[in-house]
């Protein structure tokens, strides 16, 4: 070892008279002593003996500038963290801490090319050894004002949960929760798409609903003047809708029926028609209800498979309110639209056909129970998760098929095929008899 380092020094010595006066702008006033101590720490640092290299690294950096390595600044991070580790006292910890953090600063001062990495890091460094709320929110904040949207998803995921745990210590109010929120929300909506970007959406949205900082009264209180004070300003319509919106039981207010439908006037879409939908849909105006849903569903900003989902729930809700045609209807362009949302729609379908009332002779009556069992069978074929609820319903109506010998009265028989006319539906189906 004592050889090696023997080696390192002459080669050292050589270098620095190789360099001579062209060095010391770069390497500092005493260019010959700072490039000793950068080329100790390193060959230590090449050889994972941290603990040899971290005096010598100290020694580079009281001797080198800043801009003289970037490396000096990288491994002293690496050497800080074993250091902070290892180390027992907490004042001297704390010191070490410090440091670290001001590497950080300093490598984004001098390499702007890496300063978002530098201050990122920064924030990942701040999470691992900084307990203190009020720290930590006031560090995160640094660093999303200077990185943006290129600020990593996880310094906004914890700078929102520094937030929430100052509201909590009742340091600050809910409104200030709500602003990070949004803020880191936006941030990401402007970020690079991808998987973690996405993910990081979820956890954020996840963690503020959880948090339950923004209760339905809070929001309706602090949104409320906003709104009535400038009830035309797009910004403040689409801040208080989607806040609500994602607020469990926030949506049967008048503040929020207002801010819907002032969306849905300055820039109607399937989205705001589909919240207005549900809006009218909890009032019990069934009329404006189906309005807004079939504005929704033929709106051209709506992929086929969510209009499926939505054709899905308007035949649930016709179907809730005795409006059998329009729940057929759109239970049929769901099971065409989406192959996902078939088995719901035919489930919906059969229960169409069970409910409805046929006229005519008795087994014309009974005749729906045919129809009925052949969409449920249907159902439970395309989505076998609904296998028992099918199962059920199909018990249920089978106990209704016409006797074998009332049907044979009217020249009826098992297996003979059967066209069915009720309620404005139609279908051809199989007899069935008991």
């Amino acid at each position: 070892m004592k050889k090696k380092i023997a080696l390192v020094f002459i080669t050292l010595v050589t270098s620095v008279f190789a360099l001579g006066v062209s060095a010391q702008g770069k390497y500092g006033a005493d260019s010959a002593e700072c490039i000793k101590y950068l080329s100790y720490y390193r060959e230590y640092y090449k050889q994972k003996n941290y603990k040899d290299a971290l005096p010598n690294w100290r020694q580079a950096y009281k001797l080198c500038p800043p801009s003289s390595s970037q490396n000096l600044l990288i491994h002293g991070s690496s050497l800080m963290q074993n250091a902070i580790a290892e180390e027992k006292d907490a004042t001297v910890r704390e010191a070490m801490i410090d440091t670290l953090l001001m590497l950080q600063d300093q490598r984004a001062q001098y390499y702007p090319k890496y300063a978002e990495t530098a201050i990122n890091n920064k924030g990942l460094y701040i999470a691992k050894y900084i307990k203190d709320p009020q720290k930590l929110f006031s560090e995160y904040n640094k660093i999303i004002e200077f990185n943006g949207e290129k600020t990593v998803p996880n310094v906004l995921l914890l700078d929102l949960q520094a937030a929430i745990d100052l509201y909590k210590d009742k340091k600050i109010e809910p409104d200030v929760v709500i602003s990070t929120y949004q803020n880191s929300l936006a941030l990401l909506e402007k970020a690079a798409p991808g998987e973690e970007t996405e993910k990081a959406k979820s956890d954020l949205q996840g963690l503020f609903v959880t948090s339950q900082v923004a209760s339905c009264d809070n929001l309706i209180a602090l949104f409320t003047p906003r709104f009535e004070a400038n009830p035309d300003d797009l910004q403040t319509i689409k801040t208080v809708v989607s806040m609500m919106a994602s607020t469990e039981g926030c949506q049967d207010n008048d503040l929020f029926l207002k801010a819907v439908t002032k969306l849905y006037e300055k820039e109607p879409s399937a989205n705001s028609a589909y919240y207005l939908y549900r809006l009218y849909a909890s009032h019990d105006d069934v009329d404006n209800a189906v309005k807004y849903m079939e504005q929704a569903i033929n709106s051209t900003d709506l992929e086929s498979s969510k209009k499926g989902e939505y054709c899905v729930e308007l035949a649930a809700f016709g179907l809730k309110n005795k409006r059998n045609a329009l729940a057929f209807d759109y239970a049929k362009k769901a099971s065409e639209l989406n192959p996902s949302t078939q088995g719901k729609a035919y489930y919906l379908i059969g229960t169409i056909w069970g409910s409805v009332t046929c006229s005519g002779d008795d087994v014309a009556k009974r005749s729906k129970y045919w129809v009925a069992v052949d969409y449920l069978q249907k159902a439970k074929a395309a989505d076998t998760s609904l296998t028992e609820d099918c199962n059920k319903l199909i018990g249920q109506y089978s106990v209704y098929y016409p006797e074998k010998a009332d049907a044979f009265m009217y020249d009826v028989i098992d297996g003979q095929s059967y066209t069915v006319n009720c309620g404005g539906m139609h279908a051809t189906t199989t007899v069935r008899t008991r």
